[in-house]
């Protein structure tokens, strides 16, 4: 069996060992004579393995006692719409709701908003191409929003905040939400710093179809008269997420890497080899002129590295070059072109020093 480098942005690489586990318990979990694919979600069997992925990730985060963790559908994308219908009817209506416009993912979660609540974007990149992440003290809020939200990593424009936002004392209080679909579990953060982080799993967790939201208590119960009931967080806290049939193999898998996680060292250890890794690719891209990455310094994402060719008339050339090595996924988005590599935490080093190796190689030949 050949086993690729695979950089895709997601679904993404998983742990081998996660995959080989999944293969091992395929047709019989835990003598219980079932796959988990066929469990009842009200059975004994995935109850026991819904508790144990909630209880491994509340751990791993550091995730406090007052807050839920929600197992759901629907990805990103669709917490962009849940996330209003579920927090604006905290506020009188139409309620404002503040964005920071930070690339792709941000400008599709404006675009969304707008049809649940009035939108100021209190801060945007965009006339910088999404290249940097707007000053702190650049960003105009509102005084009585619903909540402010950020996308703390740009999977497709490569930009990471590496801080918390205090937004509380700017705008009277309103909660952080955050979407940290591509770097959840890649780097130590402080949940009491937000009151919403949602993701979906496909990129750094498990496979597509689970959506995970971490929501603290007290903004849980004003979902608006318009929101499905399977999308109303206090129907799904107040059921354990059991409202309606979640995504059980996702969970399942969700809660093989979590056990994974733990036995790397946690999420302190993988935040050093992240470091590592996005430290050993970006350095040789700007050692070079062949290669280029134009992304701030300070809030390059760790998770998700574009970068261009100097010639692109040799993009299809590099990416079947990269092919015949077994490295995979490497063309970039087409809204931004160039390539990308996405190094989450299921890539080994040794996959990002083959892609350095390649890229010396390219340079070499073409250069």
């Amino acid at each position: 069996m050949t086993r690729v480098f695979n950089f895709s942005a997601g679904p993404a690489v998983l742990p081998q060992e996660v995959l080989q586990l999944a293969a091992e318990e395929m047709l019989d979990w835990h003598g219980s004579g079932m796959s988990v694919m066929e469990m009842s979600h009200r059975g004994k069997e995935f109850i026991s393995i819904y508790e144990a992925a909630e209880r491994d990730l509340r751990e791993l985060l550091g995730v406090p006692d007052n807050y839920k963790i929600l197992f759901l559908q629907g990805g990103g994308i669709g917490e962009n719409a849940i996330v209003p219908l579920n927090l604006v009817g905290r506020k009188a209506q139409p309620a404002v709701v503040d964005f920071v416009n930070t690339g792709s993912w941000s400008s599709k979660s404006i675009k969304e908003a707008k049809k649940y609540c009035q939108v100021n974007v209190a801060a945007s990149s965009e006339a910088q191409k999404f290249t940097a992440i707007p000053p702190r003290e650049t960003w105009k809020l509102s005084r009585n929003a619903a909540y402010v939200h950020i996308c703390t990593n740009e999977t497709i424009d490569g930009v990471e905040f590496q801080y918390t936002p205090d937004v509380a004392a700017d705008t009277g209080g309103a909660p952080l939400v955050a979407d940290m679909s591509s770097h959840i579990l890649s780097r130590e953060i402080d949940v009491s710093g937000y009151g919403v982080i949602f993701g979906g799993a496909q990129k750094n967790i498990g496979p597509a179809g689970l959506t995970l939201v971490i929501v603290r208590d007290d903004l849980i119960g004003n979902a608006l008269p318009i929101c499905p009931s399977a999308f109303d967080w206090k129907l799904v806290a107040d059921n354990n997420s059991m409202y309606n049939t979640p995504p059980t193999y996702a969970i399942y898998i969700a809660g093989l890497v979590f056990q994974w996680l733990k036995r790397q060292g946690g999420v302190k250890a993988m935040e050093q080899r992240n470091i590592a890794k996005a430290a050993l690719l970006y350095d040789y891209l700007d050692s070079t002129g062949f290669y280029s990455n134009n992304i701030a310094k300070d809030c390059r994402s760790r998770m998700n590295v574009p970068f261009f060719l100097k010639d692109e008339s040799l993009n299809e050339a590099f990416l079947a070059g990269a092919k015949e090595r077994n490295l995979l996924q490497l063309k970039g988005h087409k809204s931004v072109g160039g390539m990308r590599a996405s190094i989450y935490n299921a890539m080994p080093v040794e996959g990002v020093q083959a892609l350095v190796d390649y890229l010396k190689e390219f340079e070499k030949k073409h250069g």
